[in-house]
């Protein structure tokens, strides 16, 4: 004899494991689920709290590397703006420099040709005084001796020749 018995039986050893699940889940769920479900859903938000801070902080960080970058550019114009006004400047003074050195050098000149002028003038001076020495030494020679004009002509050239080895005295 042999008895068989059904898969699944309905008895009450059954009906208290289904009751005893049905407890166990409801106090599971009362004091556990609740807490285990507000403790992710406060994680989760912290971790989206967290990138939307990491996104605020990137947003930041952006605009402020752009602000950099801006002054950046700005100090980079500056400076090309002040050297190029230094060396617009030292072009103008070198200009300047340049240009009372040519009125110096003018005035220099100018009254080196004044200083020539006066030489020259003096020297002709002293160029008449002596031809006319020798003029009046030539007559006094022609005077003492009544010539006719060929020796007149002889002693003039020796006159010439006395005063041509003589240096002129300026």
């Amino acid at each position: 004899m042999h008895i068989t018995a059904p898969l699944i039986g309905l008895n009450w050893t059954l009906l208290m494991v289904l009751v005893t699940f049905l407890v166990l889940y409801l106090v599971l769920k009362k004091f556990f689920f609740e807490k285990v479900r507000d403790f992710m859903l406060a994680r989760e938000q912290k971790v989206k709290d967290s990138f939307d801070n990491a996104d605020a902080a990137n947003r930041i960080a952006e605009e402020k590397l752009a602000e950099y970058n801006a002054r950046l550019a700005r100090i980079e114009s500056e400076r090309h703006d002040i050297l190029k006004q230094a060396k617009l400047q030292g072009d103008e003074t070198a200009r300047e420099i340049v240009a009372e050195a040519e009125r110096q050098a003018d005035r220099l000149i100018a009254r080196a040709e004044r200083e020539i002028e006066r030489e020259r003038l003096r020297a002709l001076e002293g160029m008449r005084e002596q031809i006319s020495l020798l003029a009046v030494y030539a007559a006094e020679k022609i005077i003492e001796q009544r010539l006719d004009a060929a020796e007149q002509q002889t002693i003039i050239d020796g006159i010439l020749r006395q005063a041509g080895s003589r240096q002129w005295q300026i």
